[in-house]
């Protein structure tokens, strides 16, 4: 096979990487962009995202609305982000399970990992009680202010929580935890009841319980929670009874995952 020119491969390298500048600018603040606004948003010349947008809308990844000339997120990413939704082992093993207990309780379940510095939404199902205009599969979220967040590191050292996202954080609301001895205090809390709670920390009206899922080794890889509006979540009565049940399935999802107390490494 003949090589490829270094220049070639250069210009190859940077055509992908302006391509997928103009795919980040899409976000859930803006999910439809004119010209313009791309143009802004990624400093490239009008002509440069003129074309490519076009060749981006030819292959699916963007559509563009002629009436009104904006551009939105096109049905081949929605594929792609799909397959890669299947292929987690995580979501295999707790879609079904967190859909069954989402229809029982009448609330919301969701299933997340750590990414990097914050949370990844991997599985979000409504129960009757918790409607969303929305679904979170694919969002974000601070570590700090949630329950997943705060399940999903809370075996982490001191100083390991420190070097992930700092000693001071964002507030949300007047409940937000926001300095490190806060946070170590919350996280020992979670460790040793086993599950972590959220009450308006990260929006108001709404509560939420999760509980850590292991891998086969005793690692934490994601949590699952129990969340809703305060009066369907009614914490003060039904506390015990929700983190319950969030542990026992976040604990079948982790022996799902090949995960067994007994034998799990130290």
């Amino acid at each position: 096979m003949p090589r490829v020119p270094a220049r070639e491969s250069a210009g190859g390298t940077q055509s992908v990487e302006r391509a997928l500048s103009l795919l980040s600018a899409f976000t859930e603040e803006h999910p439809e962009r004119r010209i313009s606004e791309l143009v802004a948003e990624t400093g490239l010349g009008q002509s440069t995202v003129s074309r490519l947008v076009g060749a981006l809308v030819n292959l699916g990844y963007l559509t563009h609305h002629g009436r009104s000339g904006l551009y939105g997120v096109g049905p081949r990413v929605i594929t792609l982000a799909g397959i890669g939704l299947n292929q987690s082992p995580v979501h295999q093993q707790s879609r079904q399970l967190a859909q069954n207990l989402a229809a029982s309780l009448g609330l919301g379940v969701n299933v997340a990992e750590r990414h990097d510095t914050g949370l990844f939404y991997l599985c979000h199902f409504e129960g009757a009680n918790a409607p969303r205009p929305s679904t979170l599969i694919g969002r974000g979220g601070p570590l700090h202010a949630t329950a997943m967040g705060k399940a999903l590191i809370s075996e982490l050292t001191a100083d390991e929580v420190s070097a992930l996202i700092g000693t001071e954080y964002a507030r949300y609301t007047p409940h937000t935890i926001t300095s490190f001895p806060e946070l170590t205090a919350a996280l020992r809390d979670v460790r040793e009841r086993g599950y972590a709670t959220e009450q308006e920390e990260l929006a108001f009206g709404r509560a939420c319980i999760a509980a850590p899922i292991r891998d086969r080794s005793g690692r934490i890889v994601a949590a699952l929670s129990v969340s809703g509006p305060l009066s369907a979540m009614n914490l003060p009565a039904r506390q015990n009874e929700l983190a319950m049940i969030a542990i026992e399935h976040a604990d079948q999802v982790s022996s799902n995952l090949g995960y067994h107390a007994a034998l799990a490494y130290p």
